[in-house]
């Protein structure tokens, strides 16, 4: 098997690739790196090891189905959710550009043009040239739950038949855009990876409407935390309602997790 390029480790040991980021995150591979929780009470919880293991699988996917690669232009027509950190990391580990999209986007106008669609609507980009990726979002999810348009790819399916070892993925151009913002901004993969609290960080999901340059801060939040040796606490947009509702439930979570840093609407359920 042809191994993929890793990035030279930076000699202070801090990450500056998601490259260096997966490393670091594999030298404790038990420890939670990502606990979710969804609408429906729903709790997942990844491991370094197996957090790897999910972006290894979906990198793969990645470069063997659409050659994606520095230039590829991946659309997460996604909710925040750990699916989602997902898919931005295996794009982000390829060097392509990751453009979040925002409810209200029209699908192939000049803001959101892209090359691969991952998307839980992807009935919504039928009609584009895009490759699609219909994503379940359910941890146990077997199947995607709907109609899939001809040539799309069911991600529950898929990418559980890649390998769980990275095969063969492009160098990375740290100068090349890794993001590209609903207002067309540019960051470049050598922006993405900054230093964050540390700890065990409870972040919140943006609404359904704000799908795209909100999402954009919790992922680089995400990233910010691990650089630091921290973990995360990712709460759907509802979970993090019903929490800012209930003071008590707060404080029962906070402490259940060994919650470090909590939103400031959050702070009246009990911070540490």
């Amino acid at each position: 098997m042809v191994t993929a390029p890793h990035p030279p480790a930076p000699r202070d040991d801090r990450p500056t690739h998601v490259a260096d980021l997966l490393r670091l995150l594999t030298r404790e591979p038990g420890r939670p790196r990502l606990t979710w929780y969804g609408d429906d009470g729903e709790r997942v919880e990844l491991s370094g090891a197996v957090l790897e293991n999910w972006v290894n699988k979906t990198t793969n996917l990645l470069v063997e189905e659409f050659d994606a690669g520095p230039g590829t232009r991946v659309v997460l027509d996604l909710p925040t959710h750990w699916r989602t950190v997902v898919w931005a990391l295996a794009a982000w580990r390829v060097g392509a550009t990751v453009a979040p999209t925002d409810d209200d986007a029209t699908p192939g106008d000049g803001t959101t043009r892209p090359d691969v669609v991952v998307t839980t609507r992807p009935d919504r980009w039928a009609g584009t040239r895009a490759e699609l990726v219909a994503v379940a979002l359910p941890a146990l999810a077997r199947r995607f739950d709907g109609d899939l348009p001809p040539g799309a790819i069911d991600a529950a399916s898929a990418v559980m038949t890649y390998g769980d070892q990275l095969a063969w993925v492009p160098a990375v151009d740290l100068r090349a855009p890794a993001v590209e913002t609903a207002a067309g901004t540019l960051l470049q993969h050598a922006e993405l990876v900054r230093s964050g609290a540390g700890g065990r960080v409870l972040l919140e999901s943006p609404g359904p409407e704000a799908r795209g340059d909100q999402a954009t801060d919790v992922l680089l939040a995400t990233l910010g935390t691990w650089s630091a040796g921290g973990s995360v606490v990712l709460l759907s947009a509802a979970a993090g309602d019903a929490l800012a509702a209930s003071p008590d439930r707060t404080r029962r979570l906070v402490d259940g997790e060994g919650v470090t840093h909590v939103p400031e609407r959050l702070r009246a359920g009990g911070t540490p």
